[in-house]
């Protein structure tokens, strides 16, 4: 019987030698995430009250990075509750302010090809990239992993997004992911596997896969996965973490749709205020003032974002009209971008170099928006309010289109630095 990697991986996690779309089933978590917004602050009381004792610790990840570092009272609090906690009930590993949940779960290697990911945070699918069912799960879902080490779960049908071909100057995999995002909907793919492939996925490197993966929410995606291969045992084995099972969906698993998308004919591309399905060639908003800049998250902040960055920067400056921040994914990152000369670069440039966090993709610190300001950004939201006043407007782009559009002080095509 045929299935998709979607459902090999839920088979695997609930016992079964076969699962089917529309099946529910009850798995074990690999790893259960949970970070500060929306962790102990919240499930404290319940948890010590249905009795306070962690079924499988060591599969627990607990990480400070939405209030790092806490900028109010409130959110120093809501760390200090974290901490305390993780320390208080022995979990595998607590982080904190050493960067984005979803990349140090990468970075520590939390995530192996074949696991179920749980976490607080909606952006969990990120773990898809490595051949994990990465999910989001709600605070009082986490809670019955934590107390029961179970879940259940729909199995979700799966669409199948091939990209093929090579991406043109100036083209990233944000573009793509934006691109897509269009062409499916806010909501097409609502609780839904969305399994990207295709030789320009294959030939893209982890970073820049990441950044579908992560994106896979934004269309409603249950999860997104890509399956993992050579370079994932590579990176894996970087980190001494190379185990796991390496599923690849069978050749006639049933897809509930199969989109084609060439890579060649693809241009710069943004999401325009307020949606993230709002999508248009950069060209289209070419001349846009802009008060701020910004690379960063766990989707726009890795490696190869400040390499591209760095490239269309180096020797230029940013404009006098905005402020450009840089915003690391992580401490690995950060330690990496720098020992390449890429933070000196982009510092010599007139960026801001700020803490390895979320910062202000969700509006919490590091360079929240003011009334009627207007950014663009390498992040993954741009709703109203999201970084800040509900009177922003925040559009989301590339790292090189962020980059260009630091040197104008206004919206700009990539190519035109490049």
């Amino acid at each position: 019987m045929q299935m998709t990697l979607a459902e090999k991986i839920l088979a695997r996690a609930s016992g079964k030698s076969f699962v089917k779309a529309g099946d529910i089933v009850f798995c074990k978590p690999d790893t259960a995430m949970i970070h500060d917004l929306l962790g102990p602050v919240i499930f404290a009381d319940d948890f010590k009250e249905l009795g306070g004792k962690i079924k499988h610790p060591e599969r627990v990840v607990v990480i400070a990075d939405h209030s790092a570092p806490p900028a109010t009272v409130e959110q120093a609090n809501m760390v200090k509750k974290t901490r305390e906690w993780a320390w208080g009930n022995n979990v595998g590993e607590f982080y904190q302010f050493k960067g984005a949940c979803h990349q140090l779960l990468v970075d520590g290697g939390h995530i192996s090809p074949g696991n179920l990911v749980v976490g607080t945070d909606s952006h969990t699918c990120t773990a898809g990239a490595l051949g994990a069912f990465g999910t989001d799960v709600g605070s009082t879902e986490m809670l019955g992993v934590l107390l029961t080490g179970e879940i259940w779960l729909r199995v979700p049908e799966s669409i199948l997004v091939n990209w093929v071909g090579e991406f043109s100057l100036g083209v990233m995999a944000k573009d793509a992911a934006l691109k897509t995002i269009g062409k499916v909907g806010h909501g097409g793919a609502t609780y839904m596997a969305v399994e990207f492939g295709g030789s320009l996925i294959r030939n893209l490197p982890l970073d820049e896969r990441l950044v579908f993966t992560n994106m896979a929410v934004e269309m409603g995606a249950k999860t997104g996965l890509i399956k993992p291969d050579e370079k994932v045992g590579d990176f894996l084995d970087s980190i001494g973490k190379n185990d796991g099972e390496y599923f690849i969906s069978d050749d006639n698993a049933a897809y509930r749709e199969v989109l084609e998308f060439d890579a060649t004919k693809l241009t710069p591309t943004l999401a325009a205020p307020h949606e993230v399905d709002n999508v248009y060639p950069v060209t289209d908003y070419e001349g846009q003032v802009l008060d701020q800049c910004y690379i960063g998250s766990c989707t726009g902040g890795r490696l190869t974002d400040f390499a591209s960055a760095a490239k269309i920067l180096k020797g230029r400056k940013v404009s006098k009209k905005v402020r450009c921040l840089i915003v690391p994914a992580s401490e690995k990152v950060w330690r990496e971008a720098s020992k390449l000369g890429y933070l000196d670069i982009l510092a010599e440039a007139g960026c801001v170099i700020s803490a390895p966090a979320c910062g202000a993709c969700g509006g919490f610190t590091n360079g929240v928006l003011g009334d009627g300001e207007r950014c663009i950004s390498s992040s993954n939201r741009n709703f109203i309010g999201r970084m800040g006043s509900k009177k922003a407007e925040v559009f989301l782009a590339s790292p090189m289109t962020v980059a260009a559009s630091a040197i104008a002080g206004m919206i700009t095509d990539p190519r035109n630095f490049l």
